[in-house]
């Protein structure tokens, strides 16, 4: 079976609607649950509450009260005020469509759904990440991805020969987010980056990086989560390792995966216009499946953080050349 890039192709289709039925909403579930698994910002991020429209208004703090001492038994008391401003984060839809000989479908021994979920979760996992963390491929209407979003902030540190300084230094990653008033509390990086990082130790001979006694599968760097990104999503050519806060990098999802069966039309090239399969005249069936889910990064006003403060930081690879 060919795969296809995660992409919506406009089909000219005559639908065969009492063969939805052959996709089980357990299917869906699973898939969703193997996504928030597989993916960087499911896996690290905060879930909101489903989007019940396509935008949703998120009330962000952007000016702290302020106390005033009083002296004397008779003096004036000062006011203060609180500030709430909205962040609108806007729901976009992710769709793939996976052509399927009928010859397949007609083999009953063929386990269809094993073969085609692993291929849906990584595609819209590895597109999903893509477009948050980097801004690959992303809607219109989603704001920038974090990793330039964190370069425009100037929280980006150079990697060198030291890659303990470039992370825990005073002027490492970490103090970048910490000088903007978060706690890191989670990291992002490629599966390459682990060979880096299994020599690192602290001042006491401990190693910084390592898999936890609970969970084998789970990595941690100076005591926070660390997850490698495997689905081929994570752009090394602009970033290392990204750290932050991940209660600030927020998500809702507006409409699940949701599956449809198409036996007639073609799939187009959304390149060239080329028509890649007509399923009448190659016997096959097209599954289409669809999401609808948008972010955004709060970064309310802290206390120490100043109006250029962001939640994350970034270790960038060090020039080449």
């Amino acid at each position: 079976m060919k795969r296809l890039d995660l992409q919506y192709f406009a089909v000219n289709e005559i639908t065969r609607t009492d063969v939805n039925d052959l996709i089980p909403q357990p299917v869906s579930e699973e898939i969703i649950k193997a996504v928030a698994n597989e993916s960087a910002v499911f896996k690290m991020g905060k879930k909101l509450p489903n989007m019940t429209a396509k935008t949703y208004k998120m009330p962000v703090l952007n000016m702290l009260p302020v106390a005033y001492f009083v002296e004397g038994d008779t003096e004036t008391k000062e006011t203060t005020k609180a500030q709430w401003g909205n962040k609108i984060i806007s729901a976009a839809e992710l769709a793939v469509i996976v052509p399927i000989p009928e010859a397949v479908l007609d083999d009953s021994k063929y386990d269809i759904w094993a073969e085609i979920k692993p291929l849906l979760v990584e595609a819209f996992g590895a597109k999903i990440d893509a477009a948050i963390l980097f801004g690959t491929d992303k809607p219109t209407d989603w704001r920038n991805g974090l990793v330039p979003s964190a370069v425009t902030a100037g929280a980006v540190v150079t990697e060198t020969a030291s890659v303990f300084d470039d992370i825990m230094g005073e002027a490492g990653v970490l103090s970048k987010v910490e000088g903007s008033g978060y706690d890191v509390n989670g990291h992002i990086a490629s599966i390459a980056f682990k060979a880096k990082l299994r020599g690192l130790k602290d001042t006491t001979g401990r190693p910084l990086f390592g898999a936890t006694l609970q969970d084998s599968n789970r990595y941690a760097l100076d005591g926070s989560d660390i997850f490698f990104q495997k689905n081929g999503a994570f752009d090394t050519s602009a970033a290392t390792l990204i750290s932050g806060d991940f209660q600030q990098l927020v998500y809702a999802i507006r409409q699940d995966i949701t599956f449809k069966i198409f036996d007639q039309g073609v799939v187009q090239d959304p390149a060239t216009g080329d028509i890649a399969y007509n399923l009448m005249q190659n016997d096959m069936v097209a599954l289409r499946a669809v999401m609808r889910l948008g972010w955004e990064i709060p970064n309310p006003v802290t206390t120490i953080g100043g109006a250029n403060r962001f939640p994350f930081a970034v270790l960038a690879p060090a020039a080449q050349g």
